[in-house]
C-alpha cells in the first residue's frame, strides 16, 4: 500500500487544521493506521492511530482531547483533525499502516508497515 500524507501548512496558536492520508494499492480496510510527528533534532513520535475499521482509537497524552483521527475507508483516507495547535505541535506529520486487522493500537514506529511521505505543519506563537 503507498500511502500520501497532505493538508499541512503554516497556522497560529490555537487555529484548527486537519491533514488528511490517502492511500492506494492493497486493501486499504486490512490496515491500521498511525500518525507520526518529527520535529527538527527530535525523534519521531506516535501522535494518533486508528485501527482497521475505525472502531478504536489511541492518541498520545500529548495531543489527547486536541486531536481527533477518523478514516473514510470507501475513499481510503485517514483524517487528523488538529485543534487549539501550539508551537510544539510544528513537525512533519507522517502517516503510516500496519497490516493488522485487531482492535489494539499500536505506538511504536518499528510496528509499522509502510509510510508515507509527510506533510509539514508549523504553528507559529
Amino acid at each position: 500500500v503507498q500511502l500520501q500524507a497532505s493538508g499541512g501548512g503554516l497556522v497560529q496558536t490555537g487555529d484548527s487544521l486537519r491533514v488528511s492520508c490517502e492511500a492506494s494499492g492493497g486493501t486499504f480496510s486490512n490496515y491500521a493506521i498511525g500518525w507520526f510527528r518529527q520535529a527538527p533534532g527530535k525523534e519521531r513520535e506516535f501522535v494518533a492511530g486508528i485501527n482497521y475499521s475505525g472502531g478504536s482509537t489511541g492518541y498520545a497524552d500529548s495531543v489527547k482531547g486536541r486531536f481527533t483521527i477518523s478514516r473514510d475507508n470507501a475513499k481510503k483516507t485517514v483524517y487528523l483533525q488538529m485543534n487549539s495547535l501550539k508551537p510544539e505541535d510544528t513537525a512533519v506529520y507522517y502517516c503510516a499502516a500496519q497490516f493488522r486487522r485487531t482492535w489494539t493500537i499500536r505506538s511504536l514506529p518499528d510496528e509499522y508497515d509502510y509510510w508515507g511521505k509527510g506533510t509539514l505543519v508549523t504553528v507559529s506563537s
